[in-house]
C-alpha cells in the first residue's frame, strides 16, 4: 500500500527512479538480518532456542519503526479529495505550496468530480477485468513471474549452500548479504532508466535479461562451474537486474490504475502473484532440492528463467509508456464526471 500512496506525491518525470530506489531499501532489513544472524544463530554467542526468535524480533522492531515516519507523511491530496475530504485536502495544498515557494502550473488538465466514501471489490473488480483488461494481465504475469523467480531462489538458497556446496547451516546467512546487496543496488542505478529510456523498454529488458541469466545460472550448475562463491556472485548477478524488474511490476501495478482503487490493486496484484508464484515456487524447487538431482534443479531453474523471459516479451507489447505521465492521465479518476 505504500507504493500507491508515495507515487502520488512524485514529480511525473521522477516517479520510476524514486518509486524503484524507495523500492530497492526493502533489502537494507535482509541486510540488517543476514549480518545479525551471523551472532544471533552462533551457539558460541547464545543458545540456539533464543538465537532464532531475537532473529526474528528484528523484523518486529523495524517495523515499528515505520510509525515515526508515518505521523509526519501528508496524506495524498489526490486521495483525500476524491473521498470528499475536498477541505482538508485544500489545506494541504495550501501547505505544500508554501514549503515550495510555488503554486504549480496553472496550464494543467481540469477534472470535475463527485467523490465517494468507498470503493469495495463490487467497484474494483470490473474495472480490472473489462475496462483495464490488458493491463490487468500484464501486471499479473509480472508478478507472478518475479515471485516465482525471488521465492524459488531465496527460500531454498540455503538448502543449495548446505546440500551442494558443503556450506554449514550457521554460516548461510553470510551469503545472503551479496544478493541484499544486488537487490538494493539494481533499482538505486538502473531506476533512472525507466524515466528517460521508458517503461516499455527497461520492463522487457530487465525481465528477459534477468531470465537470461538465471538459465545461464542453471545451466552452470549443472555442469559444475560454481563453488559456494561464484554460485553466490552468480546469483547477487541475477538480482541485480530482477529486483529493478520486481521493483518496475509494483510500480506499474500502482500507476496504471485509477487512484481511487490503487491501492486494493496492488493488494489484488500482490496476493494472486504470490499465489501464483510464491506458493509454487519454494514447494517446487525444494522438492527438486531435496530429491537432490542437479538436472531437475537446472530445469526448475530453465522453467523460472522463461516465466520471466515471458513475462518480458508480453511487456514488450502490452506495457504503457507512463514516463513522464500524470496519473490522471494514465487512468482516469473513477470519481470524475465531466471535464472543465
Amino acid at each position: 500500500m505504500g507504493a500507491s500512496h508515495r507515487l502520488q506525491l512524485i514529480p511525473a518525470r521522477l516517479r520510476g527512479r524514486v518509486a524503484l530506489g524507495l523500492n530497492g531499501t526493502y533489502w537494507l532489513g535482509a541486510v540488517i538480518g543476514a549480518g545479525m544472524s551471523l551472532v544471533l544463530l552462533n551457539p558460541h554467542w547464545l543458545p540456539e532456542n533464543l538465537g532464532w526468535r531475537l532473529e526474528f524480533g528484528i523484523g518486529a522492531v523495524i517495523g515499528l519503526g515505520v510509525l515515526a515516519p508515518r505521523r509526519i507523511i501528508p496524506e495524498s491530496p489526490r486521495w483525500l479529495i476524491t473521498h470528499g475530504r475536498a477541505q482538508e485536502a485544500e489545506a494541504l495544498m495550501r501547505e505544500i505550496e508554501a514549503r515550495t515557494d510555488s503554486a504549480g502550473p496553472e496550464d494543467l488538465p481540469k477534472l470535475t468530480l463527485q467523490p465517494r466514501k468507498s470503493f469495495g471489490l463490487g467497484v474494483i473488480l470490473p474495472v480490472l477485468l473489462r475496462t483495464y483488461r490488458a493491463r490487468t494481465v500484464l501486471v499479473l504475469a509480472l508478478m507472478a513471474a518475479q515471485a516465482f523467480l525471488y521465492n524459488a531462489l531465496f527460500f531454498t538458497y540455503a538448502l543449495m549452500l548446505t546440500r551442494f556446496y558443503h556450506v554449514p547451516q550457521g554460516r548461510a546467512g553470510l551469503y545472503l548479504l551479496p544478493l541484499a546487496a544486488g537487490n538494493f543496488l539494481g533499482p538505486l542505478w538502473l531506476g533512472w532508466l525507466f524515466d528517460t529510456l521508458g517503461r516499455r523498454i527497461m520492463l522487457a529488458a530487465t525481465y528477459i535479461l534477468s531470465g537470461a541469466l538465471l538459465a545461464a545460472t542453471g545451466y552452470g550448475f549443472l555442469h559444475g562451474w560454481f563453488d559456494a562463491t561464484t554460485q553466490t556472485l552468480a546469483w547477487a548477478a541475477i538480482f541485480f537486474i530482477a529486483s529493478s524488474a520486481a521493483s518496475a511490476a509494483y510500480l506499474t501495478a500502482s500507476e496504471l490504475f485509477p487512484l481511487e482503487i490503487r491501492a486494493l490493486a496492488i493488494a489484488l496484484f500482490y496476493a494472486f502473484g504470490t499465489a501464483l508464484g510464491g506458493v509454487l515456487a519454494p514447494l517446487v524447487f525444494g522438492r527438486l532440492i531435496g530429491d537432490g538431482s542437479p538436472l531437475a534443479i537446472c530445469g526448475g531453474y530453465l522453467f523460472a528463467g522463461a516465466l520471466m523471459a515471458g513475462a518480458g516479451v508480453l511487456a514488450a507489447v502490452l506495457a504503457v509508456p507512463a514516463e513522464g505521465q500524470s496519473l490522471e492521465a494514465l487512468s482516469t479518476p473513477l470519481s470524475a464526471t465531466a471535464a472543465d
